[in-house]
């Protein structure tokens, strides 16, 4: 299985606009076969970490947990579509629900960055 999220790079980085998460939102990608996990912070997030694995179509699915810079831990779900864009950049289409909170759902999209 070729690694989707690192491909052959030790940690790729990507910024993310969402509800929660703004763009000086920073992840920072590993993956182990199948099992994909990050660790995330800035922006509003002071800390987090998300876990997941590659399902058989290539998707991803994970569940992450934050604490923000209010002070509360928030939980949620996420199924995750990636590509590989034509300057070589990858780009996760996704679909997320909190599981705390006001349990609201959406849609983002995530692009890899060259560097921080």
């Amino acid at each position: 299985m070729p690694p989707v999220v690192t491909r052959g790079r030790v940690t790729p980085t990507i910024k993310v606009r969402t509800k929660q998460m703004i763009s000086e939102t920073l992840f920072h990608y590993h993956q182990d076969g199948e099992i994909i996990s990050a660790d995330y912070d800035g922006g509003s997030i002071r800390k987090g970490h998300l876990l997941g694995k590659m399902i058989e179509n290539g998707n991803l699915e994970f569940t992450y947990h934050h604490i923000n810079i209010e002070g509360n831990l928030m939980l949620g779900k996420c199924t995750s579509v990636p590509t590989l864009l034509a300057d070589d950049r990858l780009k996760y289409s996704e679909q997320w629900q909190w599981i705390t909170g006001d349990k609201s759902s959406g849609k983002s999209e995530i692009i890899e960055i060259d560097s921080v």
